[in-house]
């Protein structure tokens, strides 16, 4: 089946056969008209307002400010370096910062909100990045990277020093890795599962899916894209081969489908990037058709968001969603009148002026 553009159903439709009983209308983007700031929502109005673009950065001098930064260097003499990323791909937010793995540079860069510097984690010897692809906070002052160079975990502390790896060359082609406080998991698409390892020794624990689940078509893995896991430790798989999102338990069980092949509403053509929120809605990247689709927690649909066409702030090859509530201060400055910030939604694209994007969840004051 060739894929198509992204077909949206007009608005009664989606009303009827998408939304009934949720309350509110998902479809594309709307830009506030008004004098000054231009605030781009979604869903449009006359809908209320749920997702906000907030602002979005491609280099250190986006991050300093951009087209204030001559001002800033009339000020203060300072001559603002420009340092791109180059082609981004896995990110993580945390202490204060947006962490992003750049697969064309070999490093994890590090986008300091505090002081909106940028600087590089590129170690070498033991260490050294091939294509990092993916990464996960440790908490602890670690960082672990998925790297699909050497197919393998590599662990670092945040100053690039060398603190271990996981898997072995050869065997294994990890694409994700996630954590909790106790577990590892590693999303192989050589091996078509998740590895769960015990955090503390790094020892193999189980792999999910196992035994008979391994094979069959509903609950087995074709190409495991992206990890991540809910409050409950339930384990969120985006497989590009099966152009889904499977759902398993704590134990590895299977639990549930989210979508299937297409190119309409609440289908994947290319879905990569998996996050979830506190209420347990699950945030899927589709590289194809270049929308953030939002379920809720049994799966259904509830909106949309980012589509390129008609966007103004539309969406480039996204394929990484992370979801934080801890460093929503930075960019509260951004939000429009009679809203306030409840959590941010950043969106990385491989290409484009955008390479993150960061939006967010809305509420009204």
């Amino acid at each position: 089946m060739k894929i198509k553009s992204f077909r949206f159903p007009n608005r009664a439709v989606a009303l009827l056969c998408v939304l009934a009983g949720l309350g509110w209308l998902v479809t594309g983007c709307a830009t506030a008209k008004k004098s000054g700031p231009q605030y781009v929502f979604f869903p449009p109005a006359p809908d209320e307002p749920r997702i906000q673009f907030l602002t979005a950065f491609s280099s250190e001098k986006d991050l300093r400010g951009g087209t204030g930064s001559s001002f800033m260097h009339f000020l203060t003499g300072e001559q603002l370096p420009d340092n791109p990323i180059f082609k981004p791909y896995g990110a993580a937010v945390a202490d204060g910062a947006i962490y992003v793995c750049d697969t064309s540079i070999s490093a994890v860069l590090r986008l300091d909100l505090e002081t909106k510097k940028m600087s590089m984690i590129s170690p070498r010897g033991a260490g050294a990045l091939g294509v990092p692809v993916n990464m996960a906070w440790g908490g602890d002052g670690t960082i672990y990277v998925a790297d699909s160079s050497r197919n393998q975990v590599i662990i670092l502390n945040t100053n690039g020093d060398f603190v271990g790896v996981l898997c072995e060359k050869g065997k294994n082609e990890p694409r994700d890795v996630a954590l909790t406080a106790d577990r590892i998991y590693v999303g192989d698409v050589q091996t078509h599962n998740v590895h769960v390892f015990d955090r503390a020794s790094r020892k193999l624990l189980m792999d999910i899916p196992g035994g008979a689940a391994a094979t069959d078509d509903k609950t087995r893995l074709f190409q495991p894209a992206n990890i991540a896991l809910d409050a409950q430790g339930q384990l969120y798989v985006s497989d590009i081969g099966a152009y889904r999102v499977q759902v398993y338990d704590k134990d590895g069980q299977f639990v549930r489908t989210i979508g299937s092949y297409g190119d309409n509403v609440g289908e994947f053509a290319r879905p990569k990037g998996v996050a979830l929120d506190r209420r347990n809605w699950v945030y899927v990247a589709d590289a194809a058709e270049q929308v953030v689709q939002m379920f809720n927690d049994s799966g259904r649909l509830l909106m949309w968001f980012g589509e390129p066409k008609g966007s103004p702030v539309g969406l480039q090859l996204p394929s990484k969603v992370v979801i934080d509530y801890d460093n929503t201060r930075y960019f509260e400055k951004y939000v429009a009148p009679g809203y306030k910030l409840e959590n941010l939604i950043v969106v990385i694209n491989q290409t484009g002026t955008r390479k993150v994007s960061v939006f967010g969840y809305i509420q009204k004051i």
